[in-house]
């Protein structure tokens, strides 16, 4: 608890202290943690090829939070050579563990063609279950999947629903991106007749997340 301050005082030297200790007996969820203050350089230098080290031993355990971390590694290149085709690897292995955060990673990868063939319909896929968790950045794209027809019959009314739901989910912070998706919900709007607006609207409002196992 020493790394956040959980019931005694922050104290990252002695987080890493004891996240090392854990980590060193094969704890999946100790190598993670010592992994990420490598990553952030908190209580210790800053040093991605530790953090990639630590997280892969992690990942290798099944640590769903490991292996979306590891892709995330491979993707950008931080601590181990960028490597697409890797980083896909680790985001499926976490995605099939229900991060929805993986799970949007990988789909953007099959749109993108990052590692893998490009695939709408397998973006589409990793997409929607992302989305269904609340992942705003995939409800978006799903939305934009739905505008253009790419994995899934064009619908402009699916397209709506789901800009609709990504600009109530971005958070404040993200100022931008929720004006991007109001105006991508507006656009699809003016496909639409009132009463197919009023129906996508309703969709939105009865939608609830969903928990992946």
């Amino acid at each position: 608890m020493d790394d956040k301050g959980q019931g005694v005082p922050q104290d990252y030297a002695e987080a890493l202290k004891w996240y090392r200790e854990a980590a060193e007996q094969g704890n999946a969820k100790g190598q993670y943690n010592l992994g990420m203050m490598y990553k952030k350089g908190q209580g210790v230098p800053q040093d991605y090829a530790e953090a990639a080290k630590w997280c892969r031993k992690a990942a290798e355990q099944g640590f769903a939070e490991a292996q979306y971390n590891l892709g995330m590694m491979f993707h950008s290149g931080e601590g181990v050579p960028q490597d697409y085709a890797e980083a896909a690897k680790w985001y499926r292995k976490a995605a099939e563990q229900g991060s929805a955060s993986a799970q949007f990673n990988l789909g953007l990868m099959y749109d993108k063609r990052q590692g893998v063939p490009q695939n709408f319909a397998e973006a589409v896929k990793w997409y929607r279950m992302a989305a269904e968790q609340g992942n705003a950045e995939a409800q978006y794209n799903l939305g934009m999947m739905f505008f253009a027809g790419l994995g899934v019959p064009k619908d402009y009314a699916a397209a709506h629903m789901w800009f609709h739901l990504a600009t109530s989910r971005y958070p404040a912070s993200e100022k931008a991106k929720r004006e991007k998706a109001e105006v991508s919900r507006d656009i699809a709007a003016s496909k639409l007749t009132p009463g197919q607006i009023a129906e996508a609207q309703r969709l939105a409002g009865e939608w609830k997340p969903k928990t992946e196992p």
